[in-house]
């Protein structure tokens, strides 16, 4: 019984989360790239997977409200703070990593190498799409790719970035495992990028809810914060 209340009450405290969310506004521009935005919108706007009357990508949505910031150095001074994103940012450049927009085709085998160099992450197996070797990437119109590379010039993340309308997200991000802080210059390189260029208004980093502690955790100190999304097709 005991355990059946405490269930109840974190049940409670969550659906009181959800309703206290800030309310984002994200638009789907049909006219940047017709077929990937609007299946893109089908798929953010189709139901839960879990929770049938909510739909996927709505109720906690990792954004950064990129308009907070007049420049990029207003972004990183709000990471700052111990074991927060500004401090292993720092760490990834001292140690000589950098970020670059790369194409893809071009790190056939190093894109490979690091979909295959863990068996599980977030407590899953590898998604068969990781395990195969893509041979030749398509480049679509509305996408800008994205890596991180070592002093000596070796692919060790990388990620994928779609443009829709008023948001970008990220599509694909993944890279080695090291204590190098190499995915939050992955991640906050980027966003930096996101404010220089003022197009757009949120970065959309998935959701919050569905995601383990770790990411959680490696979300907020990037400056993410839950939303609930909603969403429009023009």
């Amino acid at each position: 019984m005991t355990t059946l209340l405490s269930t109840l009450s974190d049940q409670l405290a969550t659906v009181r989360q959800l309703l206290r969310l800030p309310v984002a506004h994200l638009f789907f521009d049909e006219a940047i790239a017709p077929v990937n935005v609007r299946s893109t919108y089908r798929y953010y706007t189709k139901r839960h997977p879990r929770y049938k009357i909510i739909q996927h990508k709505s109720w906690g949505a990792a954004l950064i409200d990129l308009q907070r910031f007049n420049k990029r150095n207003d972004y990183f001074d709000s990471i700052k703070g111990r074991n927060w994103g500004a401090q292993h940012i720092k760490r990834a450049r001292t140690r000589g990593y950098r970020l670059a927009e790369i194409e893809r085709n071009d790190y056939v085998d190093a894109i490979f190498d690091i979909n295959t160099s863990v068996e599980a992450r977030q407590g899953r197996s590898m998604d068969q799409t990781y395990l195969e070797k893509q041979a030749c990437f398509d480049k679509l119109v509305n996408f800008r790719y994205y890596g991180v590379l070592s002093p000596d010039d070796r692919l060790v993340a990388y990620a994928n970035v779609g443009h829709y309308g008023n948001f970008h997200a990220f599509e694909r991000l993944i890279g080695y495992r090291n204590n190098d802080g190499i995915m939050h210059l992955l991640v906050g390189d980027i966003t930096a990028g996101l404010i220089d260029q003022g197009l757009a208004h949120y970065l959309m980093y998935d959701t919050y809810f569905g995601a383990l502690p770790g990411l959680r955790q490696f979300k907020t100190i990037l400056g993410f914060t839950p939303y609930r999304a909603l969403y429009h097709l023009r």
